[in-house]
């Protein structure tokens, strides 16, 4: 099982990124999907999640500029982050769960203020 995130990078503040995860040795339309950050000193915390039904949640901190999406046919799942703030940075896991949870590698996002 392979998940490859990319897309992280350097942004200013009100800028934004897309994030994208491309899964492999998984039937991927049957896993929920997600991503998580973890800035430094702190916790591991979901950002965002989709079902393999297209159902999404966002963490409450980040409604209204960052979205979840999808794509079955790719397996890829895709963050995008607009009006990024300096809190926002943190290294991005990709995440799949269906009974087993798989984790990327991660990908650094670096908001400047």
């Amino acid at each position: 099982v392979r998940l490859q995130a990319s897309g992280g990078g350097l942004v200013q503040t009100g800028g934004s990124l897309g994030l994208s995860c491309a899964a492999s040795g998984i039937i991927f339309r049957l896993y929920n999907m997600g991503w998580y950050r973890q800035a430094p000193g702190k916790q591991r915390e979901l950002v965002a999640e989709i079902t393999s039904g297209g159902s999404t949640t966002h963490a409450d901190s980040v409604k209204g500029r960052f979205t979840i999406s999808r794509d079955n046919a790719e397996n890829t799942v895709s963050l995008q982050m607009n009006s990024l703030k300096p809190e926002d940075t943190a290294i991005y896991y990709c995440h799949a769960f269906w009974g087993r949870h798989y984790w990327g590698q991660g990908t650094l996002v670096t908001v400047s203020s």
